[in-house]
């Protein structure tokens, strides 16, 4: 009797340190959809092989959408989760900071000629370039924040409506076109590699993140300012220079970001190019159970949520719904989801537990 009371106590612990850890909902969420299309269609999880139209072999399916689009929802949300966890707040403008940054990119490629023949730089210089413009808008942002003490919102706010409007002026308000195919395999397939790209891009990045994290004090530092920004500065840390930081380190993973949309065009569309993609940023930080009103945070859990919030829009295309609806079904699913990360609806799934654990040994 005392050893199935021992297991029957056990398994209630076990539940309960279950329901604590912050990366339980990103899975939850993600075991939710997958079973989910399981029921409604089992063909949801087909991946065929096939050769594409420049002749090199792919693999394609809803599987790999996910794993394709989903993966420049990771870059973001890796510095998201450091300006959230940093400031309190979050960037509103990163959308249209894509937008600058491809539009850099296409403007050092191309030269004066919207559609030349040839590169007229090389790709790395051109993303070089983008990556310090994005990291000066980043810097931008931060200044507002940081030394201007303006909530992050509104302080992007400003990019956010101004972005798209600087993106056309860098190109003259024109469309280039990059004919170059090896500029397409960054937001596409590299030759005889039937993986996305962008998959092993956001890999790059978040194994960046990870050793930045894990060898300086940056995570530390970054959580110690978002949960006692007082404190922290009497604990010797500068307050101001590290949300300065987190945003200048957004900006460089909008470059990234930047790169692997124009690459799936070679060109761009400067209204519509990562339209709202600063809310699914935002929406991945929060399913990943972070505190949006800032201090401790996770990444690995952020990540996840990124990829579940490309699962359930690729489930939501599935079905038919319209692209305009979309929100509309995002915002039903996460609310649900949040609301059951919070520590409220924690606490309360815990006692049941442990009720229902002690009815059993009873």
């Amino acid at each position: 009797m005392q050893t199935k009371k021992a297991n029957k106590l056990t398994v209630s612990e076990l539940f309960g340190k279950l329901l604590s850890q912050q990366i339980f909902i990103p899975i939850a969420a993600l075991l939710l959809l997958a079973i989910f299309n399981l029921i409604a269609d089992p063909s949801f999880y087909k991946i065929t092989y096939g050769i594409n139209s420049a002749g090199a072999p792919v693999l394609s399916g809803y599987l790999m959408t996910i794993l394709d689009y989903g993966s420049e929802l990771a870059i973001l949300a890796v510095g998201m989760t450091l300006v959230t966890a940093a400031s309190g707040g979050q960037d509103i403008s990163v959308g249209a900071t894509i937008a600058i940054a491809g539009s850099v990119i296409l403007r050092v490629l191309c030269g004066t000629n919207s559609r030349p023949d040839t590169l007229q730089a090389p790709i790395i210089v051109a993303f070089l370039v983008a990556c310090v413009v994005a990291m000066i808008f980043g810097a931008f942002n931060g200044v507002l924040v940081a030394y201007f003490k303006i909530q992050p919102m509104v302080a992007t706010l400003i990019l956010f409506t101004a972005g798209r409007s600087i993106a056309a002026w860098i190109n003259n308000n024109e469309l280039p076109i990059i004919s170059d195919p090896v500029f397409s395999y960054f937001g596409g397939f590299i030759p005889g590699i039937p993986i996305p790209t962008p998959f092993f891009i956001a890999a790059a990045v978040v194994a960046v993140a990870a050793l930045a994290l894990k060898f300086t004090n940056l995570g530390l530092y970054t959580q110690a300012v978002g949960i006692n920004e007082s404190s922290s500065r009497l604990n010797g840390l500068n307050p101001a220079f590290i949300k300065f930081l987190s945003f200048v380190i957004l900006g460089l993973c909008v470059a990234v970001a930047a790169l692997i949309k124009v690459s799936r065009l070679s060109s761009i569309n400067y209204s519509v190019i990562a339209k709202d993609i600063e809310m699914d940023a935002i929406l991945a930080v929060a399913l990943g159970g972070n505190a949006l009103s800032g201090g401790k945070f996770n990444l690995t859990a952020s990540i996840m949520g990124a990829y579940v919030i490309q699962f359930l829009t690729t489930t939501l295309y599935k079905f038919n719904v319209q692209s305009d609806a979309l929100p509309a079904y995002k915002a039903v699913v996460v609310i649900f989801l949040v609301v059951i990360s919070s520590s409220v609806v924690r606490d309360y799934l815990r006692n049941i537990g442990s009720k229902i654990s002690k009815k059993g040994v009873a």
